[in-house]
């Protein structure tokens, strides 16, 4: 199977680039159908409060929407000008939902989406969290890509987080498109204790040999009794192996694995240093 519809969600001028330099390779690996997705954002009027607003405060508000889509519109094309994919462009209207609402819907239709990590600096106030937001509503891969460092590659070594879970075994299976075709794989199980150890071990082997079945080169390494946050193991081992893509399940669906996992996605959007597909 491959990623045949790319989603990418261009928030701002800013990420644009990078984004679709991601973007892009991937379409080209698949011959994918890439989507562009940008929001414009509403004014926002708080319940209770009446607010005549003059209209050109208005006007201003709307024209540097417009400015910015068109300047982030520009980067897309940049991309996707001459290429065999198919590209479609998409400015949606944010209307009374949050942006990161809006692209959650979008990625309901698509095989994959990209996103850039989380900017306090440059997200608008309603692409806060939008991340979380689609990884958790869209039941869709997210690949988050770094806001900083280029990369040239993704999938040809990537780095799973294997925690014996619905969401590991989600996030593995969602990586095997991009690792057929002469990718491999480090699968990494991290336990703080020895309690789980063994199991994780087997467990690990064993999806090991699924990935083997999809002549993907893989291999199995581990954290055994480490006082280190998982999110930290991921990146230090991604870093020691070279890794090109981390893979992991994200959030959880248990009180406990809420904690867990959700710790660890946090960490690594706030910490990556390569991109990450997340899974739900």
């Amino acid at each position: 199977m491959n990623y045949k519809t790319i989603l990418v969600c261009l928030t701002t001028p800013t990420n644009a680039e990078r984004l679709m330099k991601a973007a892009r390779l991937l379409a080209r690996k698949s011959n994918a159908h890439l989507i562009g997705l940008h929001t414009l954002q509403s004014i926002e009027v708080y319940p209770g409060i009446v607010v005549d607003l003059p209209r050109q405060a208005v006007d201003s508000f709307d024209n540097e929407q417009a400015k910015q889509a068109a300047e982030i519109k520009a980067v897309f094309d940049k991309y996707t000008a001459g290429e065999d994919f198919i590209s479609e462009w998409r400015l949606v209207k944010a209307g009374s939902a949050h942006a990161a609402d809006r692209m959650a819907e979008h990625a309901l239709c698509a095989d994959l989406v990209v996103m850039g990590q989380p900017d306090p600096d440059s997200d608008r106030a309603d692409q806060r969290d939008a991340q979380e937001t689609v990884i958790k509503q869209s039941g869709r891969p997210v690949l988050v890509i770094p806001s900083v460092g280029e990369f040239d590659s993704i999938g040809k070594h990537a780095l799973i987080g294997w925690s014996a879970t619905r969401e590991a075994s989600r996030a593995l299976h969602d990586a095997v498109p991009l690792l057929v075709g002469g990718g491999k794989a480090t699968i990494l199980w991290v336990s703080h204790t020895d309690k789980d150890a063994a199991y994780l071990e087997t467990t690990a082997h064993a999806v090991a040999g699924l990935l083997d079945r999809h002549d993907i080169e893989a291999s199995v390494a581990h954290w055994q009794n480490t006082k280190i946050a998982i999110s930290d193991a991921l990146l230090n081992e991604a870093f020691d192996r070279g890794a090109d893509m981390i893979v992991t399940g994200a959030f959880g669906h248990s009180r406990f694995y809420d904690f867990v996992i959700g710790a660890t996605t946090t960490g690594l959007l706030d910490h990556m240093t390569v991109p990450v597909l997340f899974s739900n």
